[in-house]
Order: structure tokens, then sequence, then C-alpha cells
């Protein structure tokens, strides 16, 4: 596998200065960790410097710009774009969690869809975007019979996470045909990978349970489907994109990210079981997860054709990975 931190060669993004939004967040992490390897500049808009978030602990955020403030402050935004001349924006900032969104509609609203509009109103008025990213979502589609979704597919989320994802992807496509904005869609399946600290998602808290000798617990019943990407894939979708949108005709499109292999809970659960040794893993099911979709999974022809995108890891290959990382980090 190739290390996303080996420069690489073209040197495209040499001079390019992009804004990160959610840089302490775990696709944000990589990301930054992969725009650095390709020499961009990079500035962070950090709300809270966790130290413990891959940014802080690699090292990665003394090589970058930090703009201290938070997406609901259109100011802060502002100056995170004029001030330091900003080319590129991958916007990553969001309330991710499921279970947060359904306790806390507002905060989660006001965080996703103001922090989502103050961003593109920034960009509008600086005037000298070259490509602007956003992170939507799987979850954006809601439910559906027609499985797997494409990017036809209609955008119906019900619950607060999956409107506020619909939501902004709206407003990306009203800033696009209105102001002639630079933007790309990003729909990625559940992103996997170190430095995810949300012990309540599947892949975190069953590494961290087995490390520690207990049962992993479900909050499904198990039997959801799901696709996963690891974030290095995932960093790298974005990455594509961002090249992809010099094309003015890819402005406004959204593209599904996914290795096209999904699979139940339960089976992730066995399969990270198998790979740390544990093979007889038992999970302890407590089903009662709250606004979930029960299941999801994506196509992704339309990156692979439109952007030559392909997936670096299988989901083995990004387990090992990721089960080093937090082996390393648990101790």
């Amino acid at each position: 596998m190739e290390d996303v931190g080996v420069a690489r060669s073209d040197g495209a993004w040499r001079n390019r200065r992009a804004l990160v939004t959610g840089a302490t967040g775990v696709v944000g992490s990589w990301l930054v960790k992969e725009l650095l390897s390709r020499g961009a500049s990079v500035v962070a808009l950090i709300r809270d410097a966790d130290p413990q978030s891959e940014l802080l602990r690699s090292g990665d955020i003394n090589r970058t710009t930090v703009v201290s403030g938070e997406l609901e402050d259109a100011g802060a935004v502002a100056r995170a774009v004029d001030e330091h001349e900003i080319d590129t924006i991958f916007h990553l900032g969001a309330q991710t969690l499921v279970g947060v969104a359904h306790r806390s509609p507002l905060s989660t609203w006001e965080s996703n869809i103001r922090g989502t509009y103050n961003v593109l109103e920034a960009a509008r008025r600086h005037g000298a975007i070259r490509s602007l990213v956003v992170a939507s979502s799987d979850k954006a589609y809601g439910e559906s019979e027609t499985l797997p979704y494409t990017e036809d597919t209609p955008l119906a989320g019900r619950h607060p996470y999956e409107v506020s994802k619909v939501c902004a992807e709206l407003l990306a496509g009203s800033y696009r045909h209105t102001y002639g904005l630079p933007v790309g869609i990003a729909r990625c399946g559940n992103v996997y990978g170190g430095g995810d600290l949300n012990w309540s998602r599947i892949v975190p808290g069953t590494v961290r349970s087995l490390h520690r000798g207990e049962r992993p617990v479900l909050r499904s019943d198990g039997t959801y489907l799901r696709d996963y990407l690891y974030v290095k894939d995932a960093a790298r979708s974005y990455l594509c994109l961002a090249d992809a949108l010099d094309d003015e005709s890819l402005h406004g499109e959204a593209f599904n990210f996914s290795t096209e292999t999904p699979m139940r809970v339960d089976e992730m659960v066995a399969r990270i079981g198998r790979l740390m040794g544990e093979d007889d893993v038992e999970p302890e099911i407590v089903g009662d997860a709250v606004g979930e979709i029960r299941d999801q999974h994506l196509d992704s022809s339309k990156a692979h054709s439109l952007l030559g995108w392909q997936p670096a890891y299988d989901v083995d290959a990004g387990l090992v990975e990721t089960i080093d990382w937090y082996r390393e980090f648990l101790g």
C-alpha cells in the first residue's frame, strides 16, 4: 500500500493555499497530512485544540496555520479565508454523530447548516476560490428501498443529522447555480481509521473493547448494512474531487466514494475480531440505536468514470493499519 505520507512528484499542490475545516476530526487530520505531503500550505480552522486528535499527536499542527474560531461565527470563517488568501477549501467541519444529532438537533443544525453557509458565503465574497469540496454523507439519501445509492437517488433525509446534510448540499448547489462557486460534493460511507476517538462508533469501539478483553457493544441489532471506507482513501477522495473541479462541467456535482463491499455490523465486528486474534468474539447486542438508517451502501461508478478515483485499501488492509494505530494509542 502507498503510504499517505509520501509526497507526490507532480507538484500540482505546491503553492496551493488550502483551508480545512474540521481539521482535528478523523478525516480532517489525515487530509491535512496528505495536503502537507503534497506541498500545500494548510490553514486549519479549529474550535477546540484536542490533544488526542491525530492532527496534534502527529505534530502536523506545527506545520499548519491555525485560525481559532467556530463555523457558526461568520467573521472567523471570513477571516480564515481572506487573511490567508485561500484558493481551495475543504469543508469537513460538522457535528458528525447521529446519536448526538438526535438528542441535540439545534446545535447540530447550527454547526452543519449555518457553518456551511458561512463557509460558502466567505468563499463567494473572497472571489478567488479555485475549488471548494463540501463533505456530505451517505446519510443524506435517507431510507431507500433501492440499493446501492447512486447519485441519482433522491435526497430523502428525515432525521436531524440526515436533514443537516441535505440542507448543506442544497446550500452548496444554490451557491454554485447563483454565484458560480466551484463546488463539489463528496458522499462517503462509514469512514474508519486511526484517530477516531468516538468510541460509540463500531470500529474504534470494537477495537478498544477487544484490546481490553471486553465484549464489543452493538447499539443496533447487528444486522444493519453499511459501507466502510478507510480514512486514507476518504482523504484522497476529497483531493481527487478538488483536482477535478478545474473542469467547470463538474461544478455542483456530487460523487459517492465507497469500496462497494457492504457488510453487516456484526460481520464487521467478527472481521475485527479475526484480525485481532479473537475469532470467537460475541458482541453484546444493546439494540437501542435511534435515528439510524437500517441499510445503506453506495455505488461509486460515477467517481470511477469521471474522476478516475479508486480506493487503495480493501477493508482488511484498512483494518490492519487501524488496529495497529489503536494498539499504539491504547498502550
